[in-house]
């Protein structure tokens, strides 16, 4: 009932021995460590047997009840356990465990297991978005097992192996360690059990079950009073716990709800889709003396948010960024008027939409080029200076940020910058970016202009030593020789790391941009 569950306590059992029961009845509420929740049938039949009393703590897959026909034999069931344990159990006999402790050549099993890849150099962990496989399917090399959720995108999961998927070790939606185990594929009938408990890492979801369940007590004489849900009064507005608990922290009076569960029992559904009633008040002549501050009626609510692999990632290195590198900031006011006017001109020609991210981008490697000294990485030990000049242009999408890099923007023109930044953007968005162009930047710009904001600071990537973000353009009066005239206007913010970059070349560096894109005809020199 929750990733962290382990075992439940039966607060109340709603059915008892006897009962006839359809799917979807609620036989009991279950406290977990998260919540106390309703256990839901998903068969038809009678209730044949109940084996924990209310109150009792029962381990995660342990038997809890019995739903079959009516007479139908179920001592087998309830004298022996219907799963194996996860852990060996130490049998008087001797016949069965010391067959398990055997030395096994695991080359003699033919079936292969299938690890976590490590898809970015900054990944720890996948998450399996969806299966495209299940186990049984009968599997070729190159065929596509499932889509897994990594820090900078969803890439799909291949397979090198030919076989039949035999297991799968996690469900849809979880995460799973680099090298951690995700499949096994191999021959028809194949012992991967034995094949798992050699890695030493995980089991069968077959066999994952809690010892406990092993310890489930023959029949036990269970009064009727105790699987009975309890009587009511007329003093006492019959709810469940979950019921009780939420409308406890939402200050809602149980006894104006009506319920819609059995017997008109108050259950979760009915606290949650609960409106109270606004109190209208006949208009007054208001004064200072008479006025009566309304009575204001409103439901307190967050909701938890599970962190993607990707925001970890995005926490944890720029935390480190921040708190490790020393920053410096430099903020510089350009001029855009012939930027403005220069884009005019090219998009008359281009045969793509240019835009004025695209001409900051040329003019910052252009920059670059002149400024080798701010091109570089901090690499803790040693410094690395780049003759290359890789752009990160970070890219906000709906999970975080990610940063595509235009490689070797120098050499390129505009018209190539332009339709490769949208393409990038375009597959940054859909998580469809491949390793390689989202690593290796030398450099990375942030642009905010477009948002409205005139300037900020950016945290830099790292290893990077820079980042220079971008602020909006904006109408301003320029004043030139004592002479004040309307113009455009943009401010540029340069974040150094002080361990590799000084003030002095981070201030030379802005001042070749700023020529640049005051000038731009300057960028084809």
């Amino acid at each position: 009932m929750s990733d962290t569950m382990t075992e439940g306590v039966i607060s109340a059992w709603l059915k008892k021995e006897g009962d006839v029961i359809v799917s979807g009845d609620v036989l009991a509420e279950v406290e977990t460590d998260k919540a106390t929740m309703e256990l839901e049938s998903y068969e038809d039949g009678i209730l044949l047997h109940i084996g924990v009393p209310e109150k009792a703590t029962v381990a995660v897959d342990a038997i809890i009840a019995i739903i079959g026909a009516k007479s139908e034999d179920i001592q087998s069931l309830i004298s022996e356990p219907s799963q194996p344990v996860s852990e060996p159990v130490n049998s008087p006999t001797g016949d069965t465990e010391p067959a398990k402790v055997v030395a096994v050549d695991p080359s003699s099993i033919k079936a292969t297991v299938l690890k976590m890849p490590k898809m970015s150099d900054t990944m720890t962990e996948g998450i399996i978005s969806q299966w495209l496989m299940k186990v049984g399917d009968q599997v070729s090399s190159g065929d596509i097992l499932a889509e897994v959720e990594t820090d900078k995108a969803t890439m799909e999961l291949e397979s090198y192996d030919d076989g039949i998927l035999l297991y799968t070790a996690v469900s849809a939606g979880s995460a799973v360690e680099v090298d951690g185990i995700i499949a096994i594929i191999g021959e028809e009938n194949a012992d991967f059990e034995t094949l798992l408990q050699l890695e030493n890492k995980v089991v069968p979801k077959a066999e994952t079950v809690v010892a406990a369940a092993a310890e489930v007590p023959a029949p036990i004489e269970i009064p009727s009073a105790s699987v009975t849900p309890k009587a009511t009064s007329s003093e006492r507005v019959l709810a469940s716990p979950l019921a009780k608990k939420m409308a406890q922290d939402k200050g809602i009076d149980l006894s104006t709800l009506l319920g819609s569960g059995d017997g008109g029992r108050i259950v979760k559904k009915d606290v949650e889709t609960f409106k109270p009633a606004i109190v209208k008040t006949a208009p007054v002549a208001v004064t200072p003396e008479n006025y009566v501050k309304p009575v204001v009626i409103g439901v307190e609510a967050s909701e938890d948010i599970v962190l993607t692999q990707m925001r970890k990632v995005i926490a944890s290195r720029l935390s480190a960024s921040k708190f490790s590198a020393p920053h410096f900031y430099l903020t510089m006011e350009i001029n855009m008027d012939k930027a403005m006017a220069a884009r005019v001109s090219m998009n008359e020609v281009s045969p793509v939409k240019i835009s004025f991210n695209d001409i900051v981008l040329k003019s910052v490697a252009s920059a670059i080029r002149q400024h080798p000294d701010v091109n570089v990485s901090w690499l803790e030990d040693k410094m690395q200076k780049h003759q290359h000049i890789h752009i990160g242009v970070a890219v906000a999408i709906p999970d975080g940020l990610v940063v595509p890099v235009v490689k070797f923007a120098d050499n390129k023109s505009l018209a190539h910058i332009s339709s490769e930044v949208k393409d990038l953007a375009q597959r940054a968005v859909a998580k469809k970016l491949a390793p390689e162009e989202f690593t290796g930047n030398t450099f990375s710009i942030s642009n905010l202009g477009m948002f409205g904001v005139e300037e900020f600071t950016a945290i830099i990537n790292p290893p990077n030593a820079c980042i220079l973000a971008i602020g909006s353009i904006k109408e301003a009066v320029i004043v030139k020789n004592g002479v004040m005239n309307p113009g455009h206007t943009m401010k540029v913010t340069l974040s150094c790391d002080h361990r590799a970059v000084d003030g002095a070349v981070g201030a030379a560096f802005l001042k070749s941009l700023k020529g640049l894109l005051e000038d731009p005809v300057r960028i084809l020199i």
